[in-house]
């Protein structure tokens, strides 16, 4: 009996949707930073191996065809190679903030295609710990001797620096549910178009905000990160009318509440 309620409760573990995140706990290695420094990354190889595999669909929703990228993984690696290598701690906040956004996208690609084919990024369990889900726990790459999870880059820095929500809407968790992967990569010079953009697209977009029938459903992401975006539901509300489009905008603003979250973590696989 006891065998039997083990394995129960490890089939429940495992069947759980991801329904929560991690706290953005600031790790003060990374706040190191040249406000007068001049140097950059490049991210040319990355924009154009975006440019190469990223194909939008009629529904809106921009995957990614993993299967063509796969034999095409030699520029990516190459690529987070030099991020690697590179002295992000010397660099501007600016071009910090690229950096730090086109590694955790890069890596989130990457580590698909070594799994590659799945079904959903959830499907790759690699982190530490019986139960985990996914690969956002893992070490996968080193950034100036210190090893780095996707977790790490999200949590521990980009979160608890930039203290932006948009940042929501600039990494990319590999799923359909997930705010696009854009088809360019961030600079210096573009981030804040892109993320002004992207919170923009997935808004207006169905995955974002769904109002029919009188429910209004948003997306999980907004429950899982709802402290980033003012805190409660009134602080949600009021992020959604600030990037929603006018007509979404009047309809929420007669709102005080949410009905329903949802999120599909399906692959954004432009073959399926």
């Amino acid at each position: 009996m006891h065998r039997l309620a083990v394995t129960c409760l490890f089939l429940l573990l495992f069947s759980l949707p991801a329904t929560a995140a991690p706290e953005a706990e600031l790790w003060a290695r990374w706040t190191a930073h040249d406000p007068a420094a001049t140097g950059s990354v490049d991210h040319t190889a990355w924009d154009a191996f975006l440019k190469r595999h990223l194909r939008p669909g009629d529904d809106g929703v921009t995957r990614l065809d993993y299967a063509a990228a796969q034999a095409d993984a030699a520029p990516l690696d190459a690529y987070l190679e030099r991020l690697s290598a590179a002295l992000v701690s010397r660099l501007n906040r600016d071009e910090q903030r690229a950096f730090w956004i086109n590694l955790y996208n890069a890596l989130t690609v990457h580590t698909v295609l070594a799994h590659y084919p799945v079904d959903s990024i959830r499907d790759i369990r690699i982190s530490p710990g019986l139960f985990s889900i996914g690969p956002w726990g893992r070490k996968l790459i080193s950034v100036e001797g210190e090893p780095l999870s996707l977790d790490d880059i999200e949590h521990r820095i980009l979160r608890p620096i930039w203290r932006d929500p948009r940042v929501h809407y600039a990494v990319n968790c590999a799923s359909i549910g997930c705010p696009d992967l854009l088809p360019e990569a961030f600079t210096a010079a573009n981030t804040e178009r892109l993320m002004e953009a992207g919170a923009h697209a997935y808004v207006n977009h169905p995955r974002g905000v769904s109002l029919a029938d009188g429910r209004l459903v948003i997306s999980s992401i907004y429950d899982w990160f709802e402290a980033d975006f003012g805190g409660g539901e009134a602080g949600v509300l009021a992020h959604l009318r600030r990037h929603a489009a006018p007509e979404l905008a009047a309809a929420l603003a007669a709102r005080r509440g949410i009905d329903d979250h949802r999120y599909d973590w399906a692959l954004n696989d432009s073959r399926r």
